[in-house]
């Protein structure tokens, strides 16, 4: 039983009873309250519809998969119009350089730049020590933790196995092997994957001579995962650099 006359038992009560009813004021919101209410609730209701909640993501993605090192013309977003009513225009990547590098590196190392896989492969793009020598890095630690430093060497090494294939890309663009249509996307990424020297032999072998990393990836599926991508902005140049 209560003591009405004892004051601190009545201020307790009181205490309970005004939390039971903000409870219910935030978790039954009525829009004619004060926004003092709950200000967090309030805020997250602005943004809680889906087309909101979608905008927030593509922006996010747009912003982590963005190097200012890349020139602008590389990344220009198209305009994905979701729905008239709305007038909703979102950005995405195209199938441009930039998309092909970021799905090439999703591939690799799900676009991690510090990964390092079981045959000590590093990076991003999971160089090998031997193609990190080619361009005068020795220092593997400090390669993993520069994010530009790899960036440079994929473009840069992306333009030594274009000149490399220069004439099978002449020759081999548009035919189709193995039931794979051949671009010069693929071609770049067969080479990114098992060298220029066993990409030459797939194409001259009219696709016989198919090999396979340790994981099983193969220059046909690389051939066919990244096809169609624009990826002129790459120059072929044999003496490439950092």
């Amino acid at each position: 039983m209560k003591n009405l006359n004892n004051p601190e038992e009545t201020n307790v009560d009181n205490q309970i009873v005004r939390i039971k009813n903000k409870l219910k004021i935030i978790f039954n919101h009525d829009l004619n309250l004060p926004v003092e209410t709950c200000p967090i609730k309030d805020i997250l209701s602005v943004a809680s519809d889906k087309w909101s909640i979608l905008i927030i993501l593509f922006l996010g993605f747009i912003n982590a998969t963005e190097n200012p090192k890349i020139p602008k013309e590389m990344a220009a977003p198209m305009n994905l119009v979701l729905h008239s009513k709305y007038s909703l225009t979102i950005p995405y990547l195209q199938k441009n350089f930039v998309g092909f590098k970021e799905a090439l590196a999703f591939k690799e190392s799900q676009g991690k730049y510090r990964v390092v896989n079981t045959l000590g492969y590093l990076g991003k793009y999971q160089f090998g020590a031997s193609t990190l020598e080619r361009f005068k890095i020795y220092n593997t630690t400090s390669f993993l933790h520069n994010p530009e430093l790899q960036e440079q060497v994929f473009i840069a090494y992306c333009k030594v196995n274009k000149w490399i294939l220069r004439k099978d890309i002449t020759r081999s663009v548009g035919k189709v092997m193995n039931g794979v249509k051949i671009t010069e996307s693929g071609i770049l990424a067969a080479a990114h994957l098992s060298g220029a020297g066993n990409v030459k032999k797939y194409l001259r072998s009219n696709g016989l001579k198919n090999l396979s990393d340790a994981y099983g990836s193969s220059i046909k599926s690389y051939m066919k995962t990244f096809s169609g991508y624009d990826v002129s902005f790459i120059k072929g140049d044999r003496e490439a650099s950092i």
